[in-house]
C-alpha cells in the first residue's frame, strides 16, 4: 500500500472536481479524501494499491470536463492506518 498527497491547481473548485475524483477513487478501491482549499486549489489524499493510486493520480491530472488543471504537486506520504473509503471534505 502507498499514499500520495496531491495539490491540484487551476479551475478546480465549483466544477464538481471532488465528486469526480471520489468516483474514480471508489472505482479503483482507493481510500482518501479531496478538500477545497482557501487558495482555490484542491488537496487530494490517495491511498491504496500502487497501480490503483497511479491510475487515479493520472485522472486527477486531466480533471472533469468543466475543470482546467494547471498543475499537480505530488508527494509520497506515509499511509494512514484505518483509512477507509473516499470522502469529500
Amino acid at each position: 500500500m502507498i499514499a500520495r498527497r496531491l495539490v491540484v491547481r487551476g479551475r478546480v473548485q465549483g466544477v464538481n472536481f471532488r465528486a469526480w475524483i471520489a468516483d474514480r477513487a471508489a472505482a479503483r478501491e482507493v481510500a482518501g479524501w479531496a478538500s477545497n482549499e482557501a487558495d482555490g486549489s484542491v488537496e487530494v489524499w490517495l491511498q491504496g494499491a500502487p497501480d490503483a493510486v497511479a491510475a487515479v493520480e493520472r485522472a486527477v491530472g486531466e480533471g472533469p470536463a468543466h475543470a482546467r488543471v494547471d498543475g499537480v504537486e505530488a508527494q509520497d506520504v506515509a499511509p494512514r492506518a484505518g483509512l477507509d473509503g473516499f470522502a469529500r471534505r
